[in-house]
């Protein structure tokens, strides 16, 4: 079997049954669910996640940010032992070690820009070899995980055709 396949397929659509994937892949069930759950020991297939329209849903109601952060690399353990500190705060999304102008690009969400901005100031800011951080608001999502985000069906236009 084509685990690479079967992740494909997974990451494409979570809610495939094994039934499903099985047809697909014109497998045995049974060798599906065994795949799935080897994947899944060995911390290939991380998880299973709902891709949410923040745009329509919750309006209002959650900030997310992206915060730069630029530090000091350590001796012998490069970027990891600091990316540990901050990735274990419940509020850091996702997490990366970027090249370019700034090390780290972390999401993190919260219910307010205040919330965000303490969270920065008070947390990340003051993890040692924490040079700088800059945040950055996200106003809008247009497209997340492949899928594009609408506001809402579009309406029948108001405005009068113009042509030359």
């Amino acid at each position: 079997m084509n685990s690479n396949t079967l992740l494909d397929l997974l990451e494409n659509n979570a809610r495939l049954s094994s039934q499903d994937l099985a047809d697909i892949l014109q497998e045995d069930e049974k060798e599906i669910k065994q795949e799935i759950k080897k994947l899944e020991e060995e911390k290939i297939i991380c998880g299973y996640h709902t891709v949410i329209n923040y745009n329509r849903a919750l309006k209002n109601e959650k900030v997310m940010a992206f915060i730069e952060v630029d530090c000091v690399p350590q001796r012998h353990t490069g970027y990891d032992k600091t990316a540990m500190k901050i990735a274990n705060y419940p509020e850091i999304d996702t997490m990366y070690l970027l090249s370019g102008d700034c090390d780290f690009l972390c999401l993190v969400q919260g219910k307010t820009m205040f919330e965000v901005a303490r969270f920065v100031s008070d947390k990340i800011a003051c993890v040692e070899d924490v040079r700088s951080t800059k945040t950055l608001f996200v106003l809008k999502q247009y497209k997340t995980s492949g899928i594009i985000m609408k506001d809402e069906e579009p309406e029948e236009s108001s405005r009068l055709v113009v042509t030359p």
